[in-house]
C-alpha cells in the first residue's frame, strides 16, 4: 500500500535534498562538521549571529551544518515548516511537552503511550502539571475527557503496544476548536508510511534511534512544527536543555536515511507474512497489526498509512507471566531486547513478571508479546516463531 508520487518524492528527499555537493567540494556524503564552535572576522559579525542563533553557526548546541541537513530532510519528508534534533527521542518530547504547558495546565494522553512518555508526564506533576489517559482510540470518547486546562493531546498512531489506529483529521479538529496543541510520536510508521503534520497535528516527533536510524547504531530524536512554534522552542526548550544531536550521530542518522525507503516495504512485507502466520495460529488468540484486513481499523489505515511498520504484538491463549517468558526465552532469531526499528528483528513483553494488575488497567493483555520484525529471511523468522510457540510433549 503506498502513495507512488509521494513515495517517489521521499525517495528523493531521503538520498539528494539539501545534500550540497557544490558546497562540499563534490562530496558524495556530507562532512561531518565536528567542531564545537564558528569564528567570526568581526566582534560585530559574531554580536549579530548570536542575536539570530537559530539561523547562523556559532556553537554546537545550536546549529552545526551536518545536523542542519538531517533536519531539512526530516522536515521535508514531514512536510512540516521546520525540524530540530535531539540527543534522544525523549528529549525531543520533553522539549515538544514543555515548550506547550505551563503550571497548572493538563495534558490529554489518548490510549496507550510509551512507557517513558507516561514517567515524563508523572514526573511534570511536581511542577503541577496534571495529566490523564482515555483508554479508547474514539473521537467523542476523547472530547468528552477534555478538561478546562487541557492544553495538550499527546497521541500515538498506531498505539502502544495494543496498535489501534486514531483518527487524525478529526482529533487535530476536535483540539483546535478547543485551543488545544496536538503532539504525536510518529517512530512506527515513519514519515514514509504517515504524515500527521498533513491531517493538521501540531507537532511530530520521532525516536530516530528507530526506522531512521535503522542501523541500532544512532541515539536521537527529531521534533518537526511550523515557524512559529519552532521560534519560541529554539531558544527556550532547545537551546537552554542542552540536548542537541551530536554531529556524529546526524552523519550516521544521514546514512540510515538514504537507505529508509528501501528498508521501510522490506519490513512490511516481512511483518505481513508473520502476521498472517500468527493469525492462523492456534496458540495466539490475537495479532494487533494494522495492516491486516481483520483489523478494527484497517479502513481508516488505508485514510491516513501508506504503509506499515514491522511493529506489532501478539496475544497468547496462555495469557501469563510463565508462559510469556517460555515462548520467548525459546526464540533465537528474534533477540530479547528493547528499542526496534533496525535490521534485526527482536522481541520482548510488557509483562514484567509483578504487573499484571497495571497492565489490565491499561487495557493491555498480560500475555501480549511485542515482535519487531526485521530484515532477515521470513522463513527463518516464521519457522523461530513456530518452535517457539510449540508445547513439548
Amino acid at each position: 500500500m503506498t502513495h507512488v508520487n509521494d513515495f517517489e518524492q521521499d525517495k528523493q528527499i531521503c538520498m539528494h535534498f539539501e545534500d550540497d555537493r557544490d558546497r562540499f567540494q563534490g562530496a558524495v556524503v556530507p562532512p561531518n562538521f565536528q567542531n564545537t564552535l564558528f569564528t567570526y572576522p568581526t566582534l560585530g559579525e559574531l554580536v549579530d549571529a548570536v542575536k539570530s542563533e537559530q539561523h547562523h553557526y556559532v556553537y554546537g548546541r545550536g546549529m552545526n551544518p551536518t545536523v542542519e541537513i538531517v533536519e531539512k530532510k526530516l522536515a521535508a519528508l514531514e512536510r512540516g515548516e521546520e525540524c530540530k534534533t535531539f540527543s534522544s527521542g525523549m528529549a525531543a518530547i520533553s522539549a515538544a511537552i514543555m515548550n506547550s504547558v505551563q503550571s497548572g495546565d493538563h495534558i490529554l494522553c489518548v490510549s496507550n503511550l510509551y512507557y517513558s512518555t507516561m514517567e515524563l508526564l508523572k514526573y511534570l506533576g511536581k511542577f503541577h502539571i496534571s495529566h490523564s489517559v482515555v483508554y479508547s482510540t474514539n473521537t467523542e470518547e476523547i472530547s468528552k475527557a477534555i478538561q478546562t486546562n487541557t492544553k495538550v493531546i499527546f497521541l500515538e498512531s498506531p498505539t502502544d503496544m495494543t496498535y489501534r489506529l486514531i483518527d487524525l483529521s478529526a482529533v487535530s479538529k476536535l483540539a483546535k476548536e478547543n485551543g488545544i496543541r496536538t503532539i504525536i510520536d510518529n517512530t512506527w510508521a515513519t514519515p514514509l508510511f504517515q504524515k500527521p503534520i498533513t491531517f493538521g497535528i501540531d507537532i511530530v516527533v520521532h525516536s530516530a534511534s528507530k526506522y531512521l536510524g535503522g542501523h541500532s547504531d544512532v541515539l536521537g530524536g527529531a521534533l518537526i512544527t511550523s515557524k512559529k512554534i519552532m521560534k519560541t522552542l529554539f531558544d527556550k526548550e532547545y537551546l537552554l536543555m542542552g540536548a542537541s544531536m551530536p554531529p556524529s550521530e546526524a552523519w550516521l542518522l544521514l546514512r540510515g536515511l538514504r537507505t529508509l525507503p528501501l528498508r521501510m516495504p522490506s519490513h512490511q512485507e516481512n511483518a505481513l507474512m508473520v502476521a498472517e502466520f500468527l493469525e492462523a495460529h492456534p496458540k495466539v488468540s490475537k495479532v494487533n497489526y494494522p495492516g491486516l484486513e481483520f483489523h478494527p481499523d484497517y479502513e481508516l489505515g488505508k485514510k491516513q498509512l501508506s504503509g506499515y511498520s514491522g511493529i506489532m504484538s501478539i496475544e497468547l491463549s496462555e495469557g501469563v507471566y510463565s508462559r510469556v517468558e517460555k515462548v520467548i526465552n525459546k526464540m533465537k532469531a528474534f533477540k530479547i531486547g528493547v528499542s526496534w526499528g533496525s535490521f534485526e528483528s527482536l522481541v520482548l513483553s510488557p509483562n514484567l513478571r509483578n504487573n499484571e494488575g497495571q497492565l489490565v488497567k491499561e487495557h493491555i493483555s498480560p500475555g501480549t508479546i511485542r515482535l519487531a520484525v526485521g530484515l532477515e529471511d521470513v522463513k527463518v523468522l516464521i519457522n523461530d516463531l513456530e518452535q517457539s510457540l510449540h508445547d513439548e510433549v
